[in-house]
Order: C-alpha cells, then sequence, then structure tokens
C-alpha cells in the first residue's frame, strides 16, 4: 500500500533477457534516463546525468515486453520503485529497479503498431448474454429517461450476438 510508484521515460538499454520461472515468465532490461536542460549559455539542449534502472516484468507483461522492445528504443516505464543496497567484494552498491506495472514505447519519438497477444478464450464467455443495462433486476429502470430524449421513447431492439 505505501509503495513508491515511479513513472520512467528513457531508452531500452540492453536487449531483454526472458526466462520461465517456476512462478511464471519473467523478463528484465536496463533502461536509461538522461536528464536533458537548456543550456542558455550555449543556446542548446545538453545532456544531464544519466540513472539506470534494471526493469522487472513478470507474466503475460514479461512475455510481451520480450517480444516487443530492443535496445535503443524509446520507451516509457510505470512501476514500483525498489531501491537496494548490497557489499560486493567488500564494496557499497546502491541499484534501483523498477517492479513494471505497464511498459510501452514513447510515441514521441515514433510510431508503433500494437497486436493483441494470442490468448485462449473460455468458451462459456461467447454463450453468455449481454447484461440488461436499462433496468435492474427488480424490473425498475436504473436510469430516469430524458423526458426531451425521443429515443427514450421507443421499446429496446434485440441486438443478435455474433
Amino acid at each position: 500500500m505505501n509503495e513508491t510508484m515511479v513513472c520512467a521515460v528513457g531508452r531500452v538499454a540492453t536487449q531483454p533477457v526472458y526466462r520461465e520461472m517456476a512462478s511464471g515468465p519473467s523478463a528484465r532490461f536496463r533502461m536509461a534516463v538522461t536528464a536533458r536542460y537548456w543550456d542558455r549559455e550555449k543556446n542548446m539542449w545538453t545532456d544531464g546525468h544519466t540513472n539506470f534502472f534494471t526493469v522487472w516484468a513478470n507474466r503475460q507483461l514479461a512475455t510481451n515486453t520480450a517480444a516487443s522492445l530492443t535496445v535503443g528504443e524509446p520507451v516509457i516505464v510505470q512501476g514500483r520503485l525498489k531501491v537496494r543496497t548490497d557489499v560486493r567484494e567488500g564494496q557499497s552498491w546502491t541499484s534501483a529497479d523498477i517492479d513494471a506495472v505497464a511498459i510501452g514505447h514513447d510515441l514521441a519519438w515514433g510510431t508503433s503498431a500494437f497486436r493483441r497477444a494470442g490468448k485462449s478464450e473460455p468458451a462459456s464467455a461467447s454463450t453468455q448474454p449481454e447484461p440488461n443495462w436499462e433496468t435492474s433486476p427488480g424490473g425498475s429502470p436504473d436510469l430516469i429517461p430524458d423526458p426531451m430524449d425521443a429515443t427514450a421513447q421507443q421499446p429496446p431492439e434485440a441486438a443478435a450476438l455474433t
């Protein structure tokens, strides 16, 4: 509940590594986020400090990440920030990880074509009728019709499911 959610805009720094784990698919990649600022003396944009994050994706997000991202592409990542400090060979190391909730291409730099991932639907999902949104289960209207709306006076038409 008290998590630090971040939205990072940067570029893919390493090729995503995909692994099938016992808990499900997992993918990770490094992301470079470079601050840019307007240098008034040079009258041009200048790169500032670059931060690197390890982005972790799980389940379907991991599968789609591995299939969609390559090094150098601009991305936007939203997720939970995790900062870790380790001691390796006597030196203290600090790393920042993002446990991703959403990952996408940054369309400010180019175009992207969305393709829905292949997923099998349960057979019963297509046989269930659409709920009737105009009346409640007791038969009384959920919404009061607008008397000025001519379509509200017409009976609802039957819709065919295909």
